[in-house]
């Protein structure tokens, strides 16, 4: 048969396949951030389970506060 150059992607039909490939991979892209931050979300609420004498624990550990304060909010947190 006489192909007249067309090959097998005939009038617009590479075109077609292009989008194809480009939605195939946006849609992976897509599906892999969604999980990433889906992931990084169950993290967060974790680490927001903390009670707040744990979190004061940590702030007079680091140095943020001295133990006058510290004192002064663990009897406000603990009434």
């Amino acid at each position: 048969m006489v192909s007249n150059g067309h090959g097998s992607m005939m009038g617009g039909m590479w075109l077609f396949s292009i989008l194809f490939w480009v939605l195939i991979i946006a849609g992976v892209v897509f599906i892999t951030k969604w999980f990433l931050a889906r992931n990084q979300n169950r993290q967060e609420s974790v680490i927001s389970e903390e009670s707040a004498l744990d979190i004061l624990k940590k702030r007079y550990a680091k140095g943020e506060i001295d133990q006058e304060t510290f004192e002064q909010m663990k009897k406000e947190i603990e009434s």
